[in-house]
């Protein structure tokens, strides 16, 4: 745990170095395509105090200044499986940014969907040492939160402070400098498939790139979807991606549950290619065009022409009814729909105070979408779109781009994680230089 906490802070330092000198990058690896955008962060107060715990609590200002997307290659289920074709998908999107953007980036802040998304809930308590809650004893309360055993080949990617109580007051945001006797913090743990993990670092590395955080898709396409009120109230994002859909639940502000179903839209388009005998390509285009989910009454007399280049004039001249393409859409988005629906309900979220969903991410555009999953997830549903960024051009401004959005704003207004706070001396092994310090001033 120590090792994974130093790398965790490393990771940490580099961020604020490249927040310092002005520019940093954010990319958006995904089954679908590859995203982007070069970040300047403007003005000199860019770590002042705002709500929150923590050293790294605070606003800053940022522009984008330089947006490219190039299709993903190599990436199934939202995981590596073709390093080299990753690669130069990679430097092909950075390569743009770059140009457009004028300026050289060297640090980068990746989000990345799938790698079996686990979430856990720890709990800590701690007797205050003095009557005033110091940064040492949040320190401290975290450090309690005892840590489950989940597993060999797992890596933790977030472990998030979500509520904190002194004595018998409870939701406080910021404990520091109350007044009580006892701390006691509640931390989301959301652990990831350590080789998936392992395989994007790597890739990046490859790319003469460093690695300046790591974010879940599903946490971060919440940030740039969900509005406050969404947030505060008890809310689910569904970021349906090319490969992977995620899920991410929101309660005061903070990420309390994560998952991740591995299907997305590629599989439905995979299901038009197979039923209509067509290239993925065409069945992409005539899935964006003319997919739907819920059918009318004008759905059979529409029709679509399929078109084709296999030199079969019969073959290519086929055409089929809109009524007949939503009978094929429609069974692996309820397929979807209902994977979802079985992870909020393992999740309690029909607990929440006010269980909106909110739809985002590139297939959240199928026409009829938003109706159908209010069906099956049973709640109230609406499409959501990512939160502007200045400086953020037109074409990035759709669903597709939650994921990327989200990751600028956790850049900008990053939530303070258990390795911001220095960790007790004395969860440091036996020979730590730190612990003897420790020992020394309680006995001299």
């Amino acid at each position: 745990m120590t090792d994974l906490y130093e790398n965790q802070r490393t990771m940490r330092r580099m961020r604020k170095q490249a927040m310092d000198r002005g520019v940093i990058a954010i990319l958006d690896v995904g089954t679908s395509k590859i995203a982007c955008l070069v970040l300047r962060f403007d003005g000199p107060d860019r770590f002042r105090g705002g709500e929150g715990v923590g050293s790294l609590a605070g606003q800053s200002a940022i522009r984008v200044i330089g947006a490219a997307t190039t299709r993903s290659r190599g990436v199934t289920f939202g995981e590596i499986d073709a390093m080299q074709e990753t690669e130069r998908a990679i430097r092909t999107a950075v390569t743009a940014a770059q140009k457009m953007a004028n300026v050289r980036v060297d640090h980068v802040i990746a989000c990345f969907s799938g790698a079996r998304p686990r979430s856990y809930g720890l709990d800590g308590e701690v007797e205050l040492h003095d009557s005033q809650v110091s940064e040492q004893d949040v320190a401290r309360a975290l450090s309690a939160c005892v840590v489950p055993d989940y597993g060999p080949g797992r890596e933790v990617l977030h472990a998030q402070p979500v509520n904190f109580a002194i004595d018998h007051r409870s939701g406080l945001m910021d404990p520091r400098n109350q007044i009580g006797n006892k701390l006691a913090a509640d931390i989301h743990l959301l652990t990831v498939d350590r080789s998936s993990v392992s395989n994007l670092i790597h890739c990046i590395k490859r790319c003469d790139l460093e690695l300046a955080g790591m974010a879940s898709s599903a946490y971060v396409a919440g940030l740039s979807a969900l509005v406050e009120d969404e947030q505060e109230l008890g809310s689910a994002c569904i970021d349906l991606g090319g490969g992977a859909t995620g899920i991410s639940v929101f309660l005061k502000k903070h990420m309390i549950f994560s998952d991740s179903v591995r299907i997305g839209g590629e599989h439905v388009t995979q299901d038009i290619s197979k039923g209509l005998q067509i290239p993925l390509s065409r069945a992409e285009l005539i899935k964006t065009k003319h997919g739907g989910v819920v059918a009318t009454g004008m759905d059979d007399r529409e029709m679509i022409h399929i078109g084709g280049e296999t030199g079969d004039w019969e073959h290519d001249q086929r055409e089929v009814s809109r009524a007949e393409l939503i009978g094929i859409m429609r069974p692996r988005v309820e397929e979807i729909l209902e994977e979802v629906r079985l992870r909020l309900d393992a999740a309690g979220f029909d607990q929440l105070p006010a269980q909106q969903i909110v739809l985002t991410g590139g297939g959240s555009q199928i026409l009829g979408l938003d109706e159908l999953a209010s069906r099956v997830l049973g709640q109230t549903v609406r499409l959501g779109r990512p939160m502007r960024v200045q400086g953020l051009p037109q074409a990035a401004t759709g669903p597709g781009f939650a994921g990327a959005v989200g990751l600028c704003l956790f850049a900008a207004h990053p939530q303070d994680e258990w390795w911001d706070f220095d960790i007790p001396a004395d969860t440091y092994p036996a020979r730590s230089y730190k612990r003897i310090v420790k020992w020394i001033r309680d006995n001299w």
